[in-house]
Parts: C-alpha cells; structure tokens; sequence
C-alpha cells in the first residue's frame, strides 16, 4: 500500500475477469470482491476529450468517492464537483487547485462555507434567497452560481424537486437580491437529472441559461461560466455519442464566445463500466409447486441491496447476473431468484431470471457495478462491504 492507498496490479492487452478470480482466493473470502479497472477511466477520460473538447469534466465524487479514482482523475486534468466539507477535503487532498472544484451544493451548512472559504473554493451553485443571505454573511467573496430547474423528460433519477429555483422567475429576483448585497454572479448552472434519455433536455437548458447570461449583463455582472450537470450515461458509448452531438451544436449556438467557461459534472460516465462486483453463493434453496415439481432456486449471496446493491433502491438501476460456468449453454436454465445476506426480506437483488443450476460456493458476476454502489454501501446485519481490488493496463 503506497501513500496510504491500496496497490495497483498491470495487465496487458485486456484485463481477464475470470483470470482474476483464479487468482483470488474468493471460496476463502466472506466479502463479496469489486474489480476496479482503471483504465476503464482513462478510456473514458479521453472520449470525453475527444467527443466533448470545449467541455472541462468536473466529476461528480459523490457518484464514488475511491480515493484511487479520485486521484487517477486528478492526476489526468479533471475538475470536481463536491457536495460536502469532506468531499473537498478528499480531492483537495491530492493538490487540486480550488479552480478545479466547484461546490455544487445549493444549500450547504455553514462550517462547509467556512471551510470552503478557509481554502478559496470560490465556485458555489446557489437556488435560493436563504442561501444568497447565508453567503454574503459567511462567503461573500464567493462566486455565485445560478442554479436552475431545466429537467429531462425521462432520467433514472430526477433531481428538480430538491434543486433549482424557476428560472423564469426565481433566477431573475435571486440574482437582483446578489446584486443588492453588492455579491458576484459568475454563471449559471443546470442538471437535466441522473441518468437522462432525453437527448434536447440539454438544448432546452443551454438555451435558457442563455437568457440568464443576458439578463446577467443587463445587471452589469460579466458572467463567464456554465455548469451543464450531469445526466451522462456510464455504460452506453453510443448514447452518450448522440448527447454530446447535441451538447455540442447547442453551445455552439447559444454561447460561441469561448471567454464562457463551461464544465459539466459527468460521475457515472466515468466510474460505472470501471467495476464489475464478484459476488459468492452462500446458501441455496429450492422451491417446489404443488406437485412436487421445482419451480423456483432461490441464491442468497454474500452482498446486497444493504451494500452494493443499494443502487437498485436508490439508483434505479437494473443488474444483470452473470456465472462462470464452463459449457453453460448446454444446461437447462431454471427461474431463479437473488437474495442478499441479511435478515430483511427486502433485500431482494433481481428475480425472475434464468440460470442454471449452481451451488454454494459458485460466483455470480455483475457488470457495470461503479456508479452510486460503495458510497453508500453499509455492513448492515454485520456482512461487510466488498472487498476492491485495482488493475491498470501498461
């Protein structure tokens, strides 16, 4: 472990998940074993680059929080996004500049403030006249970002009923009530929502964020930054392809002056791909109808929705099991249901599935395992949380 953080182990080529749980003594193991690919964020780092050039990511640390992400995206030029004091103490931790971090937390507590001020974390999003108050008693030299409600259609999970005022309306008194507290808006900022399917929620945004930037000048602010959110898909290059086609023709069209700073802040474009869970059979159960014939086999693993699974309650995501079997295909599928460890029948991992017939001690994998898992992850009923191991390709 160097620098107080866990060893890095290099591949060539590809890495091989199923070499990698050869080499694991996981039937000797209670946790469950997340499998970090960091080069998977490099990937994603240069696509980003590639596809979105005008845009700086500014990612979203409370998506995943690994201090080997963290420092692997700092190392590479990224921004941050953070929601807390601890948050900003992580990335400021691994020498980011507070140029590079935005506090995008409309409604922070007040030691918060006080330590963003203490390190000169001037970037903060802000949504309503207690907040604008609160940071001209605690923060005035602070930038005032605008945030305002511009939501997708469809997103896996919505944020506008917790954040951003109206902003035909709200947006116009908040920054007047700046204005006469004699405090600096610097820009405005948006999140279409977690997740979004909708490819013109970013056009809508961007171009009312346009009519703010005017009304800003009319005000005599010189703002020159936009924070365009999140909403970036983690496992769907294609998708995320078409989003920023259209990212990129709206500024294009409503901000070509490049003086305008613009950021987004992407968390699970870079992280969900990066991890696949390994999870082990620790109990099994069949369930028969009432004639005796088998009807259901149930698996009871060694994590769940208590740990990293706690992203199908909170993140709406839907998992998909994989086994490890060899010749697989020619054994019968059986309906099968997953239960995590604990005692809570709530801890319901995926059902009505098909598999063949495994047993205890044989692995289930899952996909695509690095957005919104080991954050939030608890050893509730005493189970611990998985395990990481981390892999970079030379």
């Amino acid at each position: 472990m160097a620098n107080g953080l866990p060893e890095i182990q290099y591949y060539e080529h590809e890495l091989n998940i199923r070499r990698v749980i050869e080499q694991s003594d996981l039937q000797g193991l209670d946790q469950a074993l997340n499998i970090c690919d960091l080069s998977s964020v490099e990937r994603k780092h240069r696509l980003w680059q590639k596809l979105l050039p005008r845009i700086k990511p500014f990612y979203a640390v409370k998506c995943n929080d690994d201090p080997v992400v963290v420092k692997l995206l700092a190392e590479l030029g990224a921004g941050f996004d953070c929601a807390s004091k601890n948050e900003l103490k992580l990335v400021l931790g691994f020498d980011v500049s507070p140029e590079r971090i935005i506090f995008a937390n409309p409604c922070r507590p007040v030691s918060h403030l006080e330590y963003a001020r203490e390190k000169e974390v001037a970037n903060g999003t802000v949504d309503n006249e207690f907040e604008v108050y609160k940071l001209h008693q605690h923060y005035p030299d602070s930038n005032l970002i605008v945030r305002f409600k511009s939501e997708a259609k469809e997103a896996q999970c919505p944020l506008g009923d917790k954040f951003g005022c109206d902003a035909d309306v709200d947006a116009a008194a908040l920054m007047l009530l700046a204005k006469s507290l004699d405090l600096k808006v610097t820009g405005t900022s948006f999140h279409v929502g977690s997740g979004c399917s909708e490819l013109e929620a970013y056009d809508r945004a961007i171009k009312k964020a346009k009519n703010l930037f005017k009304l800003g000048g009319l005000l005599g602010y010189d703002m020159d930054f936009l924070d365009i959110g999140g909403g970036f898909p983690g496992s769907d290059d294609g998708k995320f392809k078409r989003i920023a086609e259209s990212v990129n023709t709206s500024v294009q069209r409503h901000f070509p002056d490049e003086r305008v700073q613009i950021i987004a802040e992407p968390g699970r474009f870079f992280v969900a791909a990066a991890f696949t869970l390994v999870c082990k059979i620790h109990a099994k159960r069949e369930i028969r109808n009432e004639a005796g014939k088998l009807d259901t086999v149930m698996y009871y693993l060694n994590d769940g929705v208590y740990g990293s699974f706690n992203c199908i309650l909170y993140d709406h995501q839907v998992v998909t099991a994989e086994h490890y079997l060899d010749e697989a295909d020619a054994l019968p599928q059986l309906k099968s249901l997953i239960w995590g460890p604990s005692c809570d029948a709530f801890d319901k991992i995926s059902e009505d599935l098909f598999l063949p017939n495994l047993n205890r001690g044989d692995l289930l994998g899952f996909r695509n395992m690095g957005a919104y898992t080991m954050p939030i992850a608890s050893p509730f009923n005493g189970f611990d949380v998985p395990k990481t191991l981390y892999f970079r390709a030379i």
